[in-house]
């Protein structure tokens, strides 16, 4: 456990020692600690409960053709991108360090917009970054894709969101189920916006998801499996919560009205998602991974409810204390967190 409370430390650092360094240097010790993040992601070894499937797989992979990779793998950038790290002579770290990174540059991009990015950072740690960074790691790709398409979304650039989410989606196909965001979050030719956002979004089912639908819905909400996301009600309410939080002081969160047009339907999704649980808490556990980015944005910038440096101060405390908790509940008492522990780091195992 000793890894993950040193990356839980690392992000407690930034936060509470902001003033010792400069500018220049914090934003550099910031990015160090999110390339050393990237670097425990890709390089374990047997850590993370498909750890041995995604191991069968890129065997597999290694042993077709790059088309047959690629088309009957359903998820063609990841299996496209296994097939070439296999023919380059790399191993499955070497993959997972790719999707890992991908996870990163997400967590990266959008924790930096935020007034304090060390604490939107801790806050992407304990989960995040622990369970899905290392147990998720086609979708983790995929949602560190569709986050730096939030963050341009952000900035009004729409075509590059679509054209993140469609390449999060060539990762794991359900990325393309937040394509509808755009359209939602649109301030100007919002009819223009949804035509074209329409479109492309039927494109990018018709490429990634439509052929698989079926199988999906028997996998997902249909058989035995749909039940068995164990932990998966803890996980959508702690998308819940800050989803609760925003929508209650969105003008202070976020006071640019793009943003908090974009974040207030991101927080409705996410509290819809209560709601879809007892449909299949596997598929809505899911789809409720893309909406953890609303995690990193409304802890990173909670403490602007503070009207005093003491209020300030005790808000960034209670954020740390709860991810504090999250880590330790999770680590000690989660079904899955076996496959975790211990933390094995490859150049040395």
């Amino acid at each position: 456990m000793t890894v993950y409370w040193l990356m839980f430390s690392a992000a407690l650092w930034g936060v509470v020692t902001p003033w010792s360094l400069k500018k220049s240097q914090a934003s550099g010790v910031f990015v160090a600690t999110c390339a050393a993040y990237a670097l425990l992601i890709g390089f374990r070894h047997q850590v993370g409960g498909d750890w041995y499937t995604y191991e069968r797989q890129f065997d597999l992979v290694a042993g077709m053709s790059f088309q047959a990779a690629v088309v009957e793998g359903k998820d063609p950038a990841y299996y496209g991108l296994s097939w070439i790290v296999a023919h380059l002579g790399g191993s499955v770290h070497l993959l997972n360090l790719v999707c890992g990174s991908l996870l990163i540059c997400g967590v990266y991009s959008l924790a930096q917009k935020q007034p304090v990015r060390w604490l939107a950072l801790l806050a992407a740690v304990p989960y995040f970054l622990v369970v899905v960074g290392m147990g998720y790691t086609r979708q983790a790709a995929a949602i560190g894709l569709v986050m730096v398409g939030l963050v341009a979304l952000e900035e009004g650039r729409m075509r590059w969101f679509a054209i993140w989410v469609l390449v999060g989606a060539a990762f794991h196909k359900s990325a393309v189920l937040m394509m509808p965001i755009a359209a939602l979050a649109a301030s100007k030719n919002r009819i223009w916006t949804s035509v074209w956002i329409g479109v492309t979004a039927l494109v990018g089912g018709w490429l990634f998801l439509f052929d698989s639908a079926d199988k999906l819905v028997a996998n997902y909400v249909e058989s035995d499996y749909a039940d068995a996301s164990q932990g998966a009600a803890v996980r959508v309410f702690m998308n819940a919560v800050p989803a609760a939080i925003f929508l209650w002081k969105r003008h202070l969160l976020a006071p640019d009205p793009a943003r908090r047009k974009l974040w207030s339907w991101i927080s409705l999704f996410a509290l819809g998602c209560v709601f879809l649980l007892p449909i299949s808490a596997t598929a809505v556990d899911r789809l409720a991974l893309y909406f953890i980015p609303l995690q990193i944005f409304v802890f990173g910038s909670l403490p602007r409810l503070g009207n005093s440096a003491k209020a300030r101060t005790l808000v960034v405390v209670a954020v740390v204390l709860y991810y504090a908790a999250v880590q330790f509940v999770w680590l000690n008492f989660a079904s899955h967190a076996y496959a975790w522990v211990p933390y094995q780091f490859m150049p040395i195992w």
